[in-house]
């Protein structure tokens, strides 16, 4: 259908390789703790990708159309009756998974454990890729004049890093190791870096890429080849450093950097799992075992959303070099598709302003 015509045009994903923009039923009024949002920016992330060409991840599987998209940036145009925090024409950004509040899981503060979560762009709950979208006004967070809107859609993968390395317990003075410099392992590098990490490490397969972790706070860097050999890198690691790293954020999910990741860890330091690869991976247990390797796991985040907010607006951490791609909605299927081929960093698609742009 024209785009010009519709209401609500949305980014609406009917099954693997079928994606298109159409209109959306409108939104009802938002009700008591709701909030009616005009989406302004969203990002792309990996997993918009992976289900408009597989149509699952793990458990989530497309059975139904929904809307992609979760980073994201919007304007408050309606609030519930009972939402006093927020007013019409404010800009926020909006933590994509709400929990139930509920259950055990909920209580005891883990919520973003919660077996009852639901999840933009995660089926079969709908995302953010539309003109008009509900949301909780609890999972929604105010942004200062100074974010622009592109950076407000950062806001929520930048998050993913800042749970990662809090749950990792990343402070002033520790040495750090990023397996993996694609958009996640670079949010964490500057995370980490403002965090107070003292030095940090980062490896990956592309040198391109590796330039990019330097541009935005690491301060070593190894090139992984094809004939790389494992304990080679853990010396090189260990002599870069001076010493192996107190903590290791796996941000790849390549099984060899989740070897690497536990074999040059430090005895008693930890190594949390970011990246997500094959459910199956052959590791070095009984070494992690003796030398007292801690490994963690880090799914989402939890009440970080403030924590990363402040970090932007107060200038610890920019976001902007890492915007590498623009798209108009109209272009929607073309930043997809940028994205799939592995292209630039972050992709931003400017759902508010649908001329076209030059996507870079």
């Amino acid at each position: 259908m024209s785009t010009k015509s519709a209401q609500n045009l949305s980014a609406v994903l009917h099954k693997v390789d079928d994606m298109r923009l159409e209109d959306w039923p409108m939104p009802r009024q938002p009700a008591n703790n709701e909030v009616l949002l005009r989406t302004k920016c969203v990002g792309i992330c990996g997993s918009d990708v992976h289900y408009w060409k597989h149509g699952s991840i793990g458990n989530f599987i497309l059975d139904k159309p929904i809307i992609l998209g979760h980073e994201t940036c919007a304007e408050v145009v309606a609030v519930g009756p009972d939402v006093h925090d927020f007013k019409v024409g404010d800009r926020v950004c909006t933590e994509p998974a709400v929990p139930c509040r509920l259950c055990s899981t909920c209580k005891e503060g883990n919520y973003n454990l919660c077996t009852n979560i639901s999840c933009h762009a995660t089926p079969p709950h709908s995302g953010t890729l539309t003109k008009y979208f509900i949301h909780p006004a609890d999972y929604t967070f105010k942004l200062p004049d100074h974010i622009s809107d592109e950076e407000g859609a950062m806001i929520e993968p930048l998050t993913v890093a800042m749970y990662a390395c809090k749950r990792a317990q990343v402070t002033v003075g520790k040495l750090v190791l990023v397996t993996g410099a694609g958009p996640i392992g670079l949010f964490n590098i500057m995370v980490a870096k403002a965090l107070g990490a003292d030095k940090i490490l980062v490896t990956d397969i592309n040198e391109k890429r590796l330039k990019l972790a330097q541009s935005v706070g690491a301060d070593h860097t190894v090139l992984i080849t094809k004939d790389s050999e494992e304990t080679k890198l853990v010396k090189e690691i260990k002599e870069t450093l001076g010493q192996m790293p107190d903590i290791t954020i796996e941000c790849s999910g390549a099984p060899s950097s989740s070897r690497l990741s536990l074999l040059a860890t430090k005895h008693g330091g930890i190594v949390i799992l970011v990246g997500h690869g094959p459910s199956n991976v052959s590791l070095p247990i009984a070494d992690a075992a003796i030398r007292e390797v801690n490994i963690l796991g880090s799914f989402r985040y939890k009440n970080c959303f403030p924590l990363s907010i402040s970090l932007v607006s107060s200038g610890k951490v920019d976001l902007k070099p890492l915007i590498s791609h623009r798209f108009s909605f109209e272009q929607t299927l073309d930043a997809f598709n940028t994205a799939y081929k592995g292209e630039g960093v972050k992709i931003i698609i400017n759902v508010e302003n649908n001329k076209p742009k030059s996507g870079v």
